[in-house]
């Protein structure tokens, strides 16, 4: 199970250092090809695909300086896994609880769904 948990945390830093980095590669890499992201934040819904949520992070990366993500919690049976990362400073000032769901899919961990809560704003919010 270790090799599993290993296997999964690297894919999620996969998506930390991707979403804040705008790193495409990495985004690509981690998440399935039909993957959604799901979420509500300052009242605005979003229902995005993979291609449309990667274009956001590379077009607007993360960690504008102050980035602090940790994955907070991984849990994992059989071929799926929850995974869950605590994000702050996100674009300066956003705090976010991300929920991502994985399975092994074409032999291998992949991101197939996240779904966040935007958990905070502090100071002037850059987005």
């Amino acid at each position: 199970m270790s090799e599993e948990r290993d296997e999964i945390t690297r894919i999620i830093n996969l998506y930390i250092d991707g979403a804040g980095k705008g790193d495409a590669d990495k985004l690509n890499e981690a998440f399935h090809e039909s993957s959604r992201w799901f979420g509500t934040m300052g009242g605005t819904d979003y229902d995005m695909d993979k291609k449309g949520f990667v274009d956001l992070m590379v077009s607007e990366p993360g960690d504008t300086g102050n980035l602090v993500a940790h994955i907070a919690d991984i849990q994992i049976d059989g071929t799926a896994a929850v995974a869950t990362v605590k994000e702050e400073g996100f674009w300066g000032a956003y705090s976010f609880t991300d929920y991502f769901t994985l399975s092994i899919l074409d032999g291998r961990w992949q991101i197939t769904n996240k779904t966040f809560s935007n958990t905070g704003v502090s100071g002037e919010a850059a987005h």
